[in-house]
């Protein structure tokens, strides 16, 4: 293939809508019923008006560990947990729960100065700077026998870091000589026309001689009429062009700036004694943060306000939202994670959600002690289960229900942890979206993931994909199930969830290959989260939590009920 068919058929795969943007889905599939409205939503909005409808509920206070919550959005704001016992902006610490002016939340990743980490290299990056000093410069022939494994993780960590960073600083040059070359084509093509509007029939009727330059440029003008109608002008579509080779260039110049970018410190902004690992008390309570566009999403998913007539409905009913900022544009660490989970549990979380993951987790165990903390106090825990197409039995996910200190007779696994892979809007062979994690044993099930329409920061709505978006739909029927039902325990819950899931007998892809296999092999469950369902199951399962105001057959007693 010559450079300029390489170029134009790399242009043309970018500038392709997806199906679900041609065929425009109902806003709030995520929520509708396969029966009812030919979907394989969460049957949210059937439970809620029929099973749930006039049963009592009690608050239940939902934790964002993500990126930073937009807490004044308006579909967000009256949904917002607020700490009842700070009083705002005081300067003080008046609930002494060791952080001042807690009241949506608390932010790990951010300086006593106000001052915030946005974005930060990755996990791998980072182990190979801390023993790149020690052996960058060192002489194979002459490491220690105490040394050798580390010395061998070392250049292993190093060719992963160093070969990104080669392929990155490639594709910028490839980028920009690209951009050169179709931009010179598209100019040629509209000079060509002398004048004449840009549509297809005039495009057509171009001569366009011997020209490659001529003709790739009437190959794009084409491929940009037909996609993309509303571009009229030659500047319009000039300015298009331009946008998307910038998106593309931002791309890499980041995973050389931040990725993989070794000699990045972002920890000076944050202040904290960064080597020891249980460091509790740092950071600030800008819960917002520099870019809150993934936590808000995933925000509104759980809890955005029911009702109101404005933006969209979240899952959940009876809920607020807590959001604790721990992760960056990048790898969140292993420290601000553990710390993250304790604060929603000390504060009343009892769900949390992590839309967040990656490869390496050398603090693990840190993370599993906070895992089980949390499940010392019931507090269930939902996890997306990774966008990388990789079986997660077989690939390291962190973090993970899978305990790092094993079980004299085999893996140790956190019972409190719910594990979820996304589904796209279509039946067949295509139901599970093709980036989605996978894992029979590790995945526990399946979730709306596609086409995910929710709150974005200053009062915006977005439609985003991913198992970042699969995670708080299944929080959010979680949390409808604390809500409706607080003598059930996490563990009693997790179970239920499980074993109320929508299992429709199908082939689908397997994601990262193009392998058929049954829906029911890619996860534990064999599912989709269903809320009627759980509902229905929830009704027969006797609670086994005392709760105030409560019988364990979750009927209310009316003299002593605390909503």
């Amino acid at each position: 293939m010559n450079l300029y068919s390489k170029l134009l058929a790399l242009l043309l795969a970018n500038l392709t809508l997806t199906i679900y943007a041609q065929n425009p889905l109902p806003n709030n599939w995520h929520s509708l019923d396969k029966k009812e409205n030919g979907y394989y939503g969460v049957s949210a909005e059937k439970a809620i008006q029929s099973t749930l409808k006039d049963r009592k509920s009690k608050t239940v206070v939902v934790a964002i560990l993500d990126s930073g919550v937009d807490y004044k959005h308006e579909d967000l704001k009256d949904n917002m947990w607020v700490n009842p016992k700070e009083i705002p902006n005081n300067g003080r610490d008046d609930d002494q729960n060791g952080y001042i002016d807690d009241i949506h939340g608390w932010n790990f990743i951010g300086g006593k100065n106000g001052e915030n980490v946005s974005s930060d290299n990755l996990e791998v990056t980072r182990l190979y700077a801390k023993l790149k000093y020690k052996y960058d410069k060192a002489d194979p022939d002459k490491i220690s026998k105490a040394d050798k494994k580390s010395y061998e993780e070392f250049l292993k960590l190093k060719e992963e870091v160093e070969s990104h960073r080669q392929t990155a600083t490639e594709a910028l040059a490839g980028i920009q000589k690209s951009e050169t070359i179709v931009k010179n084509a598209i100019q040629a093509a509209i000079k060509a026309l002398d004048g004449q509007a840009i549509t297809l029939e005039n495009i057509e009727k171009l001569d366009e001689g011997d020209s490659k330059t001529i003709s790739t440029g009437v190959a794009v003008l084409k491929q940009l009429i037909e996609e993309f109608p509303d571009l009229k002008t030659g500047d319009e579509m000039m300015k298009f062009i331009e946008n998307d080779f910038n998106e593309g260039k931002k791309h890499y110049q980041k995973e050389l700036d931040f990725s993989f970018n070794p000699d990045l410190n972002t920890r000076k902004i944050v202040g904290d004694n960064y080597a020891n690992p249980l460091e509790k008390n740092y950071g600030n309570n800008d819960v917002k943060g520099p870019d809150a566009s993934h936590g808000t999403h995933v925000a509104g998913l759980v809890g955005a306000v029911r009702n109101n007539q404005i933006g969209m409905d979240g899952i959940a009913t009876n809920v607020k939202i807590m959001s604790v900022r721990c992760v960056p544009d990048g790898d969140e660490r292993d420290k601000d994670v553990a710390n993250a989970i304790r604060y929603a549990v000390d504060n009343g979380a009892t769900v949390i959600n992590m839309s967040f993951g990656k490869g390496y987790s050398p603090e693990k165990d840190v993370v599993d002690a906070a895992v089980k903390y949390a499940a010392s106090k019931d507090v269930l825990l939902v996890h997306a289960a990774g966008n990388s197409a990789q079986n997660n039995d077989k690939t390291n996910n962190f973090p993970n229900k899978v305990y790092q200190k094993k079980k004299f007779l085999g893996k140790n696994k956190a019972k409190n942890w719910l594990e979820v892979g996304a589904i796209a809007p279509k039946d067949g062979l295509g139901m599970v979206a093709g980036f989605s994690n996978y894992g029979k044993k590790n995945v526990d099930l399946f979730s709306p993931g596609v086409a995910i329409y929710s709150t974005t920061p200053e009062n915006t709505y977005n439609s985003f994909q991913g198992t970042s978006m699969a995670s708080p739909i299944a929080a959010g029927v979680v949390a409808m199930l604390r809500s409706h039902f607080p003598t059930l325990t996490a563990k009693q819950i997790i179970k239920i969830v499980k074993s109320s899931t929508e299992t429709p007998v199908l082939k689908v892809i397997q994601p990262g290959t193009k392998e058929e296999v049954n829906f029911s092999d890619l996860s534990s469950s064999g599912g989709i989260i269903n809320l009627e369902k759980a509902v229905q199951l929830a009704l027969k399962t006797k609670g086994k939590k005392k709760v105030s105001g409560w019988n364990s057959d979750h009927s209310v007693d009316p003299k002593n009920i605390r909503a």
